[in-house]
This record gives structure tokens, sequence and C-alpha cells, in this order.
């Protein structure tokens, strides 16, 4: 873990530079991902000459509105390679970014409620193992042992058959992930524009040549769109469509309590998802909304079945009280993987559709993406997460493999 201290006024967050009329790059949205992909443009290749523009204020989007939570353990291989990717990036991003963004290697347990879950955990252990992957099996008392709170009961509506468990995984405070590339791009000399919505686009043809934006026109020979939650929108400003759909994605903390929960616990069968947070609120996730959408909160129904069987997992919450609830606005493909690359606009890249993946790939989705912009062509990482994987069948399809949630 890090010792810097955090600073007491991120003072780059309050200036607002006026764009200028030219850029040698432009990144669409002020979350993590632009400001992660920003961030390595400058560092690995040069790119200062850069704007940011954020429709709203910084990380005020998705980044603001997920649950913090940081894993590599999935099945599929390539998958499981650029968020491992991600993964050990974290590990030294507090030093590399020289600000102590409470990164938690505190491991994340996933627990198995029926024999379908049993067989797949065991199967996706294996893979990881292969893959280089922390990864474990384990039975209900080990459960309990990792997880003290956790109801092992068979007398419950979800008992606990097993757990899938990585050690290196945990959370992080998704806020200051923000601030701390935030920083370092203000430093190398990105400008942050916020209050800058994108409303169109400029052509030569098929290749893009600038943006129309709220705060004037800016030209530039090359777009990056890494606005989670409107991709799609944004994508038709430059006309053209992605395979993706939007969905409100529930989400929850609970006042402050003396640490009780020692770890991430994540049930796929129920789909939810419960930490605790370093100051010692409870943040447990719910699921998708059943319908598209782009409002930040959602249904109340989807939140009252999970925290209903939340109780009965974790009794010692049946008292706990709900603080604030929200949702944030993912991306969702067919395949449940993202798409990171080029588009059928010259000049013209897109980092979307990571659904309730986007907080976990930050680092390493900002440094490929950063990749194919730079130089054109896509990170080996990046490779098969391409568009044209939606022409030729070649999917990715991490959910239907494993049916792993967040």
């Amino acid at each position: 873990m890090s010792t810097h201290a955090l600073p007491e006024h991120p003072d780059f967050l309050w200036r607002n530079p006026e764009p200028k009329s030219s850029y040698d790059a432009v990144i669409v949205g002020g979350g993590g991902h632009g400001l992660a992909t920003a961030y390595y443009l400058a560092r690995e290749y040069g790119m200062t000459n850069i704007a940011v523009l954020e429709k709203g204020w910084l990380a005020g989007g998705n980044m603001a509105r997920n649950t913090a939570i940081i894993r590599s353990n999935y099945l599929r291989d390539e998958t499981a390679a650029i968020f491992e990717h991600a993964l050990k990036l974290w590990e030294t991003l507090p030093d590399e970014l020289e600000y102590d963004f409470l990164f938690s290697q505190r491991g994340v347990v996933s627990l198995a409620h029926t024999l379908g879950e049993v067989r797949e955990g065991t199967r996706r252990v294996g893979a990881n193992n292969l893959n280089g992957v922390d990864a474990e099996w384990l039975d209900p008392a080990q459960v309990k042992e990792v997880c003290p709170i956790v109801n092992v009961s068979d007398n419950i509506r979800y008992p606990v058959m097993g757990a899938t468990f990585q050690p290196r995984a945990g959370i992080a405070k998704h806020d200051h992930v923000a601030w701390a590339f935030a920083r370092k791009c203000d430093e190398m000399g990105v400008d942050i524009i916020q209050n800058c919505e994108v409303t169109g686009f400029l052509k030569d043809g098929d290749r893009v040549t600038g943006v129309e934006t709220t705060r004037g026109r800016i030209h530039t020979g090359k777009v990056g769109l890494a606005s989670a939650g409107h991709s799609s929108v944004v994508a038709e400003l430059a006309g053209f469509r992605l395979p993706i759909q939007s969905r409100p994605l529930q989400a929850l903390v609970s006042e402050l309590h003396e640490p009780v929960h020692p770890t991430v616990v994540m049930s796929n069968y129920i789909h939810v998802y419960v930490s605790q947070a370093h100051k010692g609120e409870l943040v447990m996730g719910a699921g998708l909304d059943a319908y598209n959408g782009y409002g930040q909160r959602g249904s109340f129904h989807v939140i009252e079945h999970q925290m209903a069987a939340v109780v009965e997992l974790f009794p010692i919450f049946a008292r706990a009280h709900v603080l604030r609830t929200w949702a944030g606005i993912v991306d969702v493909t067919m395949d449940a993987s993202p798409i990171i690359g080029t588009t059928p606009i010259e000049n013209l890249y897109v980092n979307c559709g990571w659904g309730t993946g986007g907080f976990k790939a930050t680092p390493s989705a900002g440094l490929t993406f950063a990749h194919t912009i730079a130089t054109g062509t896509p990170h080996p990482l990046n490779a098969p997460f391409s568009l044209a994987r939606f022409e030729t069948g070649d999917l990715i399809d991490e959910h239907g493999a494993a049916g792993v949630a967040h």
C-alpha cells in the first residue's frame, strides 16, 4: 500500500480551461477510462497536446457510481488476460501516480449456490490457474474462515455450496482513482475541460477532423470515445451504430459501521455483492434493470429482492440502515464483453461495452486504448475486442461462459 498522502485541495478539479482551437487528440469522457487513456498517451507516447472533454464534472458519471471492486478471475482467455494485466497495474499505480487511492487487496469470494455453479466455479479456478491468475476453490467451512459473517447454514433459500476465491482482488476508492490520473494528466499538460458536451463531429468524408462542443469547435487528428453509458448516443452523432444497450445498474450504501466485513463477497445466482468501504459503510450492488434507460437511479423492486437475500446471507446486516441508492448506466454488448478499437470512421476510436467490468479494467483499458489511438492499431490485449467480431461471429461470451457478475 502506498503511503502518499491525499492532497487536501485538488486544485486542478476547479481549473476549467477554455478549449484550444486544435489538439493532437481529443478524449470524449472524463471518467476513469478517459483519464487513464490521456495519462498513458502522455506518459507512453509523449502526446501532451490532448483535451479530455467531460459533459458534466470530472468523474461524475459511472466512475462515481460503481462499487469499487477489482478482480481478474474471469474464465475466457481474452478476458482474463486484459483484467489480469489491469490488476498488475493496480498493484503499482499508487506509487506510480503518487496518490493513495486506498487500493486494498482483501480478496473476492464468489459464492456458489447450485451444483451448476459449483461445477462452473471449479472449472473457472482451473482456467484461472492455467492463465497465471490466482484462484482457489473454498468449501463452505473455508468460506466461513475467510468471511466469518457469511451464513453457511443449509436452512436458507440460497445455501452456500462453496466459492471461488481470488486473494489478490479487492477494492479501491473510485473517485480518488480518477483524481490520481487527473492530477498526473494535469502535471503533464493535458487539458481537462469540464461542462463541455460533444454535440457533433467534423468529418472529411469518412475521416474525423474535429468535434463540435457546447464550448466551441475543436479541430483534432484523433478522437477517442470513452463515454460509458452513452457510447451509442455519441457514436450515432459520428454516423455509425454500436451493438450495445444502456441499462441502469443498481447499488447502495449503508450508514457507517465498525469493521465487520473483511473481504468482498459476490453471489452471481442472487446477483448481489457486498464489501465494506474504508470509512465503514457497507457497499452493496444489485442487478441490472430489465429495461434500457439513462436514469441514474433504478427500480426499487430490484434492490428489494437483492437486499432480502443479503439479510439471509449476512444476518448481521439485518438492522443496518440504507443511506443512499443510485444507479450507474452501463453499456452492455450482446456477448457481455467490451469493444475497444477502431471504428468505421478513420481516426475515431471507441472504448465501450464493459458492462459491470469497467472500473476493474481502468488502467489496462487506458493503456491499450492509448496504444490504439497513438499507433492506429490495437494492442495485443485489446485486439480480440474489436467491433468487427460482431460481423464475423467471433464473440467473447464471458457472461454465457461463466455467468460472472461484476
